[in-house]
């Protein structure tokens, strides 16, 4: 597969263009796959002040889940075309930083698989290990890199395309005093899920109450939604999980907050829908009808808008004393964790 038959990629390189000046790219880094060499491109919009809140955008970690990927950029391509004529955008782009990691993965992707080209995969390839039990081979395995969630050699450093995603987060959102990220995923059963931090442990988040105060006002401003919102662990544990290593960084930065999330598309409907995508690799991960598509992009890009508005608005709903904390944590503690001590 050339660069001209990604055509993430290339859509990625038209919108660069035109959204240059305000819209600033950069090659974090180059994977070869094959005889090729593709780029990771990191890309920020907004105030680049330190004192604003920041929003993340990630997707194609994982090659197979192309939706990912298409779904952050189909994102982006509406913030592009939005410069030219949107003034409230203009405005609230006075008041937030938007980052965008649309394409971590492009060797997996050229590829076809779920792994980057050294067999890898990068969900299970941060350094941190489960303290609990996780499930045979999907949590995390050192069996082979020919078999799927291969996490790599243990002392190893992390694949170039997960280093430089921390990298990019650390300096673009755990800088700041809040920041919230979300990771465009697709495969997981047939409700589209957004999981939060952990996925090493069943054990509640240090910011639950944040995390909480944010479904809170996504289930108020989109009532009719269909996302499931929960803690990963709930659904099962996996070592080496980039996210809970990049939270667990943030805990040691002071007093901010990140909150990283997940969006898993639950592909599992479009292949009732169509029963024919279960024999292709990219069916049982991706819409392969183009209305499907375009419903997937209506739906989550929605999802995308609002975290972006949630990151820029987050002093009006963060909870700010310790009785607004402590309520919080109580329903979200009934909510997600009833019975634990």
């Amino acid at each position: 597969m050339t660069f001209a038959e990604i055509p993430q990629l290339v859509e990625l390189q038209s919108l660069i263009e035109e959204g240059h000046p305000q819209l600033q790219a950069r090659i974090v880094c180059e994977v070869q796959a094959g005889q090729r060499r593709f780029p990771i491109h990191a890309l920020t919009l907004g105030n680049p002040s330190p004192d604003v809140p920041a929003v993340g955008f990630f997707g194609g970690v994982h090659g197979l889940e192309r939706i990912g990927a298409d779904v952050v950029i189909a994102y982006l391509r509406s913030l592009v075309k939005r410069l030219h004529w949107d003034s409230v955008l203009h405005e609230q782009l006075q008041g937030v930083r938007l980052i965008f990691m649309p394409l971590v993965n492009p060797g997996g992707l050229s590829l076809g698989t779920r792994a980057n080209p050294n067999g890898i995969d990068l969900m299970r390839n941060a350094p941190v290990d489960a303290v609990e039990p996780v499930p045979f081979m999907i949590g995390g395995q050192r069996y082979s890199r020919g078999l799927p969630w291969y996490r790599g050699e243990p002392g190893v450093p992390m694949e170039a395309e997960g280093a430089a995603l921390c990298a990019f987060v650390e300096e673009e959102l755990l800088s700041r005093r809040f920041s919230l990220a979300v990771d465009c995923h697709s495969g997981f059963g047939s409700d589209d899920r957004i999981w939060f931090p952990y996925a090493h442990t069943t054990r509640p988040i240090q910011h639950l109450p944040e995390i909480h105060a944010l479904q809170t006002i996504f289930e108020q401003t989109h009532a009719y939604h269909r996302y499931v919102f929960e803690p990963q662990s709930q659904q099962y544990l996996t070592h080496g999980d980039l996210w809970d290593y990049l939270y667990l960084r943030a805990q040691t930065q002071g007093e901010k907050v990140f909150l990283p999330l997940t969006l898993e598309m639950g592909s599992w409907l479009w292949i009732k829908k169509n029963p024919r995508q279960a024999f292709s690799r990219l069916g049982i991960f991706n819409p392969l009808i183009n209305h499907r598509q375009q419903r997937v992009m209506r739906r989550h890009i929605a999802l995308l808008d609002f975290l972006a508005r949630a990151g820029s608005g987050c002093q009006r709903w963060l909870p700010a004393t310790d009785a607004a904390r402590e309520h919080h944590l109580s329903a979200a503690m009934t909510r997600w964790y009833r019975g634990m001590p």
